[in-house]
């Protein structure tokens, strides 16, 4: 795992996150004052669009002064840089927002927190530019896609929810298990959708159209296999607050189910405050978080402090998964969590052994 960049104290982390809004504006009128001629065709769209853009080099700053950890904003700035091509949009200035925004926190804090921001982003601006153009490491922990991704993909961008519903359910008739069929046909069919966005290759309404049919499509593979009898374990799983990607998190759910336990799937963007709540109330013997990106983390941070000051050694195990996580497992102990995963099916896993221990599976 690639922790090597200083972190921010909380007085630190604070005052960046005071600075946010001044640091955007700052390198938003830099931008237009000295590229006006590229920028000024753009309009008020574009220069609400650079807002957007920098606020989430920012989003994607916090883990990195928090945790150390670099490689997420690196892949960040490779996926928005091929985005950025294939609309015609220079992407050569993402290196010069990060120099930019290293000089206004430079010039706006102080001492070594001042230092840590400018020698972080001076690290991400390096690696960026050094960075090769092979696919991010995230997909190298992608299933062995079966033959059978590729008409599925089809069939979604098509919208085309029957076939997709037939050849799921014509995979189940063969004997190949929901779980099997969610990793190695549904979720390679939805990597290649994602990345073909990326390229301006399908558009936001089609790839939304995809997440919408997979989901239905897997409801009704999971309403086509035999659920086992209950198993006695429980298991909450929830995208932590700010998460709006389920569908990983729904064949988690799937796996879980079709293993006897008994799940109570929350889905995305659950607020903290009601997820403790319910975990007061509820008592599962197991809890699932789902992070999709790396300025998530904290939310994993807090909610596992939250618990431990009110459930204290009474808190169930926490398992975390999703894109933020797969790639740095060791921040599983800096997260306080007990174990991470990296698919539906190594996450029933851990699951059992956590239900073994307890005895209560």
């Amino acid at each position: 795992m690639d922790i090597d960049s200083p972190v921010l104290s909380a007085t630190g982390l604070l005052r960046f996150q005071e600075l946010r809004g001044d640091a955007i504006n700052a390198v938003t009128e830099r931008f237009y004052s000295s590229h006006e001629s590229i920028y000024a065709q753009y309009g008020q769209r574009g220069r609400d669009a650079c807002r957007e853009d920098l606020a989430f080099h920012l989003d994607f700053m916090r883990p990195v002064l928090e945790f150390g950890l670099i490689q997420p904003m690196v892949d960040y700035l490779r996926w928005l840089s091929s985005v950025l091509i294939t609309r015609d949009i220079p992407s050569e200035h993402l290196a010069l927002s990060l120099e930019w925004f290293a000089e206004f926190f430079a010039d706006h804090m102080q001492g070594t927190d001042a230092q840590a921001v400018a020698q972080a982003l001076h690290t991400i601006q390096e690696r960026y530019e050094e960075a090769d153009q092979a696919p991010p490491a995230i997909y190298a922990k992608m299933p062995e896609p079966w033959p059978e991704s590729a008409t599925f993909e089809s069939a979604l961008l098509a919208g085309d929810r029957r076939s997709a519903a037939s050849l799921l359910g014509r995979c189940l008739e063969e004997g190949r298990g929901l779980v099997d069929v969610e990793l190695h046909m549904i979720q390679p069919a939805l990597y290649g959708i994602g990345r073909k966005w990326q390229r301006n290759e399908v558009t936001v309404v089609q790839e939304h159209l995809a997440t919408a049919i997979s989901q239905a499509v897997m409801t009704d593979g999971l309403l086509q296999s035999t659920v086992p009898a209950a198993n006695g374990s429980r298991i909450v799983l929830a995208c932590v607050e700010g998460n709006h990607h389920a569908v990983g998190l729904q064949m988690v759910a799937d796996a879980y189910q079709l293993a006897g336990w008994e799940v109570q799937y929350l889905g995305a963007n659950v607020p903290t405050n009601a997820l403790l709540q319910h975990i007061a109330q509820y008592q599962p013997d197991l809890l699932g978080l789902s992070v999709s990106f790396a300025q998530q983390l904290r939310v994993v941070k807090d909610i596992m402090s939250r618990m431990t000051q009110t459930f204290g050694n009474a808190r169930p195990p926490v398992i975390i998964g999703g894109l933020a996580i797969n790639q740095f497992d060791p921040l599983v102990g800096q997260l306080g969590a007990d174990a991470s995963s990296p698919d539906a099916r190594s996450a029933v896993d851990s699951g059992s052994q956590f239900a073994l221990a307890s005895g209560s599976g």
